[in-house]
């Protein structure tokens, strides 16, 4: 009997054993590293979703508060429409393409901000399930990409700040009523807690975004303290798994009474913008982790050229900071991966609240805001490559690349200078913003992020953008990639009010002088001004353009038109490709041309007789055409 029992107790300890599920493993603090549930020092490169589920105005362009949004938009619409667009809003805003998108660049972490709204009704005083299940969908492709999410409180109950980016109504209630307003901060975190407790999809809590405590609060740094001691031991009686990110107190820059650190698996997350690049600025900080063998993150960054990106993310790279860029996408930005473009009736709109144009009617209101809320979709905005590179291609600050097919003969855009640094590629007085206060380096704000400053063209300019602001001594340099040795005429597309500025050009480092800039009579009214001729070799070649000791003019297009070929006139034509081969209702031509005029291109049958013919203006240069085969 008792060695029946022995063996049937031995049995059943086997089979409990067998059922038992592995142990979750979660991301953890390990010194001063954040490792991965493999031990693996990771979450090195991030990128915040702001705007999606916590809407800010700046983004937009109609500035404000999230709730003051709401309230403009509402006025114009009524209620139901705008809860419709906003619905729309935020199906669009981020999708599955997105995340796809943000794995093939690189990212490794993506930070999600949101407003408490999402996930709690205040009024209602319950929790909402919408906010759950669209948290839950999200989650789910970051699992398809690989990659792991940290949920940010980017905008607290009663507002943690006094600003609009917390969507306060001027005053921060989270510390001016810390009775009303931090408790239900801390459930909506516990229910957070609970629902995620066990999920190795989430890195861990940003607990509170940019807090700014106010001087009405006689020791603001002690107020902080205090809520995140209450905040902390709440989450962790639930969540003992997941790493709790621990933000500074004005705008995550200072940590007055948040050291030592107060939990055994903590980060403290700091911010950087508008200052400079050097380590000098971030010493205190690495001191902290020094004095305290812990984990520093660069939570928040961006907002500048992509010679201040670069540098910045390259320092926090060497000194081993993980580091989270904000933000993957804006309307109508150069600063962020995805532009969203910005559709004449939203601007309208836009025009109305600056005080800048009539009320418009419902229906103008109405087609504006739809326009606006679908070309967020990741497939209506315009990328960024740049932004993109100079975030996560290493060789960005080292090497020179290419913007565009810069082809000879034709017109090359002041725009389309070489991709790179200050220095590398282009040289501009003023190429980023240290002073403090938001900007970058592009004062015309339109197309590329480098320091060079771009605006969009009026008139009858020779390419859609412009370079302007040209000061002296400042110069861009282009990959041109002639197709013909031969004699090329140079002209410049310039405009001017008074006229004599200096423009000179180089060429694999010979000068070929410098013209004086005419008279056009306005920075957008356009000329082209013979420049010169000048011999050209095919393959590449690297041009300067460089502004002379004064200038006064905005800079709009090279063209070279090809004079003769070993002696002889050029008028011909080269075709480079035809594609699709076979081809059915329709194909793409692909061709060279030395000068401007009209092409005929004639289809023919196997037996040599022309089925069809089509005629087309073509500009010189490298152009393509589609010609129509259909019932062929």
């Amino acid at each position: 009997m008792s060695r029946r029992l022995t063996r049937i107790t031995t049995l059943a300890v086997v089979v409990l054993l067998a059922a038992a599920p592995a142990a979750a493993q979660f991301w953890e603090t390990r010194g001063v590293n954040i490792v991965d549930p493999d031990g693996r020092r990771s979450m090195l490169r991030g990128i915040g979703l702001g705007g999606w589920l916590m809407p800010e105005g700046y983004m937009l362009h109609m500035g404000g508060s999230w709730t003051s949004m709401k309230q403009r938009v509402q006025d114009l619409v009524g209620a139901q429409e705008a809860a419709a667009i906003w619905d729309r809003y935020r199906e669009l805003y981020v999708t599955e393409k997105d995340v796809e998108a943000m794995a093939s660049w690189g990212v490794d972490h993506l930070r999600l901000p949101f407003h408490y709204e999402v996930f709690y009704d205040l009024s209602a005083g319950r929790f909402n399930e919408d906010g759950f299940a669209l948290l839950d969908e999200f989650l789910g492709w970051c699992e398809t990409y690989g990659i792991p999410v940290i949920l940010d409180m980017h905008a607290a109950p009663g507002a943690q700040s006094a600003g609009d980016i917390a969507d306060s109504d001027g005053q921060a209630r989270l510390w001016t009523q810390p009775g009303v307003y931090q408790p239900i901060a801390i459930h909506i975190w516990e229910e957070i807690a609970r629902r995620y407790r066990d999920d190795t999809r989430i890195i861990g809590y940003d607990l509170l975004n940019e807090p700014v405590t106010p001087e009405s609060i006689p020791d603001g740094a002690a107020a902080l303290r205090d809520f995140y001691d209450r905040l902390v031991a709440a989450v962790r009686a639930i969540d003992p798994n997941h790493i709790l990110f621990i933000e500074g107190n004005y705008w995550a820059t200072t940590f007055d009474r948040l050291t030592p650190p107060f939990d055994s698996n903590m980060v403290y997350a700091f911010h950087k913008y508008w200052n400079a690049t050097d380590q000098g600025t971030i010493n205190y900080l690495l001191a902290i982790r020094t004095n305290h063998g812990t984990p520093l993150w660069l939570g928040e960054t961006g907002e500048n050229s992509n010679v201040w990106l670069h540098e910045v993310m390259s320092l926090h790279e060497d000194l081993g900071i993980p580091w989270n860029f904000w933000t993957h996408k804006k309307l109508g930005t150069t600063t962020a991966p995805l532009s969203a473009p910005i559709p004449t009736g939203f601007q309208r709109l836009l025009d109305y609240w600056n005080g800048q144009a009539a009320r418009p009617t419902a229906q103008q209101a109405r087609e504006g805001l739809w326009a606006m809320v679908e070309n967020l979709h990741i497939d209506s905005t315009d990328v960024r490559p740049d932004v993109i590179d100079a975030l996560f291609d290493p060789t960005f600050g080292s090497a020179r690349r290419p913007y565009a097919d810069n082809w000879v003969p034709g017109l090359i855009p002041a725009v389309h200078y070489d991709s790179g640094v200050q220095g590398m590629t282009y040289r501009d007085t003023e190429y980023w913003a240290i002073s403090g206060s938001p900007g970058g380096g592009n004062n015309g704000g339109q197309y590329r992020n480098d320091g060079v400053d771009i605006e969009r063209s009026s008139g009858a300019a020779a390419a859609a953008y412009n370079v302007g602001w040209i000061e002296p001594g400042e110069w861009l340099e282009y990959t041109l990639d002639v197709e013909t040795t031969g004699t090329y005429r140079v002209s410049v597309g310039v405009a001017s009010p008074s006229g004599g500025g200096g423009l000179g050009i180089t060429i694999d480092g010979v000068d070929l002088g410098q013209m004086a800039v005419s008279r056009t009579g306005g920075w957008q009214v356009w000329a082209e001004q013979e420049f010169g001729e000048v011999q050209l070799t095919e393959g590449l070649h690297l041009m300067r353009l460089r502004a002379g000791s004064t200038t006064g003019y905005n800079l709009s297009a090279v063209r070279f038109e090809l004079v003769s070929s070993d002696g002889t006139d050029q008028r011909a034509l080269r075709v480079r490709g035809l594609w699709p081969v076979p081809a059915a209702s329709s194909a793409r031509l692909e061709l060279s041309l030395a000068e401007a005029g009209t092409v005929t291109v004639e289809v023919a049958d196997v037996l040599g007789r022309v089925v069809r013919s089509h005629e087309a203006a073509m500009d010189a240069g490298r152009d393509r055409l589609t010609l129509d085969l259909s019932g062929l």
